[in-house]
């Protein structure tokens, strides 16, 4: 008897502390792959990083930066869409090319999306077998998307296409905030979503929200669970983005990418807190009016 007790506490014992260790890595992945790429970061561009630099690029531009990372990462913490759509729709009305943007917006969504993962995390709004459907073919589509960008589509091409791009995605903002009685159906071919979505995300510099999170709430599924994992998911299809711009492209635009990522690094634990506390469609329905006039911004500025 006292060696199956015995048996049996070190059973618990071991389940406690995998379950424990289990618990844990949604916190330390992110956290850990923030810290390699910001060494990385560092030690390629040791001299963008001097004190001189730093202080010569805090002006009036970085605080526009700074404001923007702010707001798309709020408008992406409670909605759980829109850090893409939002952030470059502001880019590229203030005139930024669009392969800065892109890879602007990618880089930052690499810490971004870590701390909003791990915010997430905390306040218990991660469904994590979601977050593995999710996973893979969200990553396989942004690596796709972000090489075709990078190495091969020609950004002053497709400067016009990615603002018509960013205006119907806010009508599916808005589409989605207007119905008013949900039906819950089985989401099926989650991969095809999740892949689509990666691809539209990284070529367009948004969609991965208002693609994969409409689709799912559309569904039926809980707002809650459903923002929460799919900004999860998002850290690993943004760091398979970013990466993939660093690769193909080079990174330029420093001030851009520092403004977005302090923007929304510090707004991300609020826009977690904030969840269950806002009257989600008057809110979609805002952003998206607002992402069709700066689109609409872009488009006339290139005419």
């Amino acid at each position: 008897m006292i060696k199956r007790f015995v048996k049996n506490f070190n059973d618990s014992v071991g389940v406690a502390q995998n379950s424990s260790f289990a618990k844990n890595l949604w916190v330390f992945v992110p956290v850990f792959l923030i810290l390699v790429l910001l060494t990385v970061l560092i030690y390629n561009h040791y001299a963008d990083f001097t004190w001189s630099n730093f202080v010569a690029g805090f002006n009036q531009e970085f605080l526009v930066f700074f404001a923007i990372g702010v707001f798309a990462q709020l408008v992406d913490g409670t909605l759980g869409m829109g850090y893409g759509a939002t952030s470059t729709s502001f880019l590229l009305a203030y005139g930024v090319p669009p392969a800065v943007s892109s890879t602007g917006v990618h880089v930052a969504e690499m810490f971004t999306t870590g701390a909003s993962a791990v915010s997430h995390h905390k306040f218990g709004n991660i469904n994590k077998k979601l977050v593995k459907h999710l996973l893979i073919p969200g990553v396989l589509g942004s690596i796709t998307g972000a090489y075709l960008l990078s190495d091969v589509i020609d950004g002053d091409v497709i400067k016009p296409f990615i603002a018509v791009y960013m205006m119907i995605l806010a009508v599916v903002i808005i589409k989605k905030a207007l119905v008013k009685n949900i039906v819950k159906k089985k989401t099926k071919r989650l991969d095809l979503l999740a892949s689509f979505g990666g691809f539209m995300d990284s070529v367009g510099g948004g969609g991965w929200g208002p693609i994969v999170t409409s689709t799912l709430l559309g569904r039926g599924r809980d707002p809650r669970y459903t923002i929460g994992s799919v900004n999860a998911a998002e850290f690993a299809v943004s760091f398979a983005s970013g990466v993939t711009f660093m690769i193909f492209g080079g990174i330029s635009g420093w001030q851009v990418i520092i403004g977005l990522i302090l923007g929304g690094v510090i707004a991300a634990p609020l826009a977690a807190f904030l969840v269950n506390k806002i009257q989600r469609k008057p809110m979609m329905i805002a952003v998206g009016i607002l992402i069709i006039i700066l689109s609409l911004r872009t488009l006339s500025k290139l005419i």
